[in-house]
């Protein structure tokens, strides 16, 4: 699982529910039964300069954001994960 090394976002099980329509009278003929789902969390490796160095960290897109704006990621760039082709 996948977790954000600055914030702690990770992915959260809730419940998705399917609305059926009823008769004409606008009632409910059947009520869809609530069916769990994951919402998964958008996590990105980047390149960030920590103290003066640079630290590829594991980050969701809000804290891409937000790094962007204080400057510590000049240009986002995504890393390839180590023993992947290139």
């Amino acid at each position: 699982m996948a977790i954000c090394e600055n914030c702690g976002k990770r992915n959260v099980i809730g419940r998705s529910q399917k609305h059926r329509r009823g008769v004409a009278g606008k009632r409910w003929k059947k009520k869809a039964q609530a069916t769990p789902r994951t919402f998964k969390a958008n996590i990105q490796n980047a390149t960030v300069i920590l103290a003066g160095k640079l630290k590829v960290m594991k980050l969701c897109t809000k804290c891409i954001k937000r790094f962007k704006k204080e400057g510590k990621i000049k240009s986002f760039r995504k890393t390839q994960s180590v023993g992947s082709p290139v």
